[in-house]
């Protein structure tokens, strides 16, 4: 990487710490607190919308490649607007909540956005329709998975690293960009949590991953079964729960706390362990889509399938291990 490039990604990472610390200061005076509750898996109650500097820091980033590479301005510029769409609406809803169907609606425009510039690409419809459901779901995903400290922001770094393990060189840059954002946001999170994303963040967070996942499909000529691998962690944990919820006739669409990871916290074990158990996950699911890269697309797609059934069927023995173990308690 150029020194320029790497100066620039440094300076990125500084300006999302500044910027968070500021959108700290700026919750405590406007009282933007997360109190602790039933549903939640914090003790102390904590000021939200630190996301928002992470935002700030890839819009600005934003803008530096649209002046690098102006024949790419008008996609750079259609990211931005999904992104500045995505996280407008969060920062509304963490100063005054929105209903599920207005935050919906702006999703999926912004899913309609970044669609559009995989179809402007001349790519087959059904990838079209897919990135346009990786973005809602990622988007809503990141947000269901936003509640311990350090796991939506890690993931996020992981995710992009996976991503960029698995493009050419001169096409990484944008992992990076998101990397270093996350970078930045993170010492105010884990292991002691003094700002949270909010759903200025966690939005924009998943929002940032399907962008990523787009761009492995479209500019790194991948196909998708790879690039799913990095985000699985995620994805299995938030699938699965909202299946088994739908299965046991609950109201799947309410706040709840049983994701793996919260029952995993409310057994006892600390919000570092379980993050870092996360992230152990994934860097294993990074490594073989690493390995994966030279083989052919339908073991790279078997390989998925692999992983993805055999996670599962740890998900469900694990989640009845912890549920017994509540019970006990």
């Amino acid at each position: 990487m150029p020194i320029a490039g790497a100066a620039l990604l440094l300076a990125l990472g500084v300006f999302s710490a500044a910027g968070t610390w500021l959108s700290r200061q700026y919750a405590l005076k406007r009282k933007l607190m997360d109190a602790p509750g039933e549903r939640r898996s914090h003790t102390v109650a904590t000021p939200r919308g630190g996301g928002v500097a992470i935002v700030a820091a890839v819009l600005l980033a934003c803008g530096w490649a649209a002046l690098q590479w102006p024949q790419h301005g008008g996609g750079i510029a259609t990211v931005a607007a999904g992104l500045a769409l995505v996280a407008g609406v969060g920062w509304w809803d963490d100063h005054r909540s929105l209903s599920a169907a207005l935050r919906l609606l702006v999703h999926a425009v912004a899913a309609t956005l970044l669609a559009a510039l995989v179809y402007k690409a001349s790519q087959p419809l059904w990838m079209v329709a897919l990135v346009w459901l990786a973005t809602v779901s990622l988007i809503n995903i990141w947000n269901f998975m936003d509640g311990i400290n350090g796991l939506a922001s890690s993931q996020a770094m992981l995710a992009a690293l996976g991503f960029a393990c698995l493009l050419p060189a001169p096409l990484r840059w944008p992992c990076w960009v998101l990397l270093v954002a996350c970078a930045g946001f993170l010492p105010f999170n884990y292991p002691r949590a003094r700002i949270f994303l909010g759903d200025v963040g966690s939005g924009a967070l998943g929002y940032l991953i399907a962008a990523l996942f787009a761009w492995c499909l479209v500019a790194g000529g991948q196909a998708p079964w790879l690039p799913a691998l990095p985000l699985s962690a995620f994805a299995i944990d938030a699938g699965f729960t909202l299946v088994s919820r739908m299965l046991a006739g609950e109201r799947w669409w309410q706040p709840h706390a049983q994701h793996f990871y919260q029952r995993w916290v409310h057994t006892g074990s600390s919000h570092t362990v379980v993050t870092l158990a996360y992230g152990l996950f994934s860097i294993v699911a990074i490594t073989i889509a690493r390995l994966g890269r030279p083989m052919d697309a339908g073991t790279q797609a078997g390989l998925m399938i692999a992983w993805f059934c055999s996670a599962g069927v740890l998900w469900l023995a694990l989640r009845n291990r912890m549920r017994r173990t509540l019970t006990d308690h």
